[in-house]
């Protein structure tokens, strides 16, 4: 649990930094890659999943939330699937935008969204199965 919330605290400070990076350092060469709204595209999943990621790790830290044994685990991975997808999908987005090869990135951004997929999967299956016991 430490290593996914320090990772989910990394994923959202690099989210940020790199929403700003691409608004200020970089707005001249994603706009000669015409990579713009992919940027933001990246920024706003990056974003969205590290805040969702960090807010179910800390409902599960908390007591808050009083699930299952089975359903803390789904979540568990849930919320790494969505730091593995947002590293896939967004990843791969921030390199294409900056002119990257599409070759070889452009397959890896849906493994990315499939990673990120499985993680909402996860929740539901979680909240189907054995949500809060309260």
């Amino acid at each position: 649990m430490k290593t996914l919330l320090t990772l989910a605290g990394l994923a959202g400070l690099t989210g940020v930094a790199l929403g700003a990076f691409g608004a200020h350092a970089l707005h001249d060469r994603l706009v000669a890659h015409d990579g713009v709204e992919i940027w933001r595209t990246a920024t706003l999943y990056h974003l969205v999943h590290a805040v969702a990621a960090l807010g179910m790790l800390l409902a599960l830290t908390a007591g808050e939330a009083n699930f299952s044994a089975p359903a803390r685990r789904l979540l568990r991975v849930a919320a790494a699937c969505w730091l593995a997808g947002l590293a896939l999908f967004s990843g791969s987005l921030y390199a294409l935008a900056l002119g990257g090869p599409a070759k070889w990135l452009g397959p890896v951004t849906p493994f990315g969204g499939l990673a990120l997929l499985a993680g909402w999967t996860l929740v539901v299956v979680a909240g189907w199965k054995g949500g809060p016991e309260k």
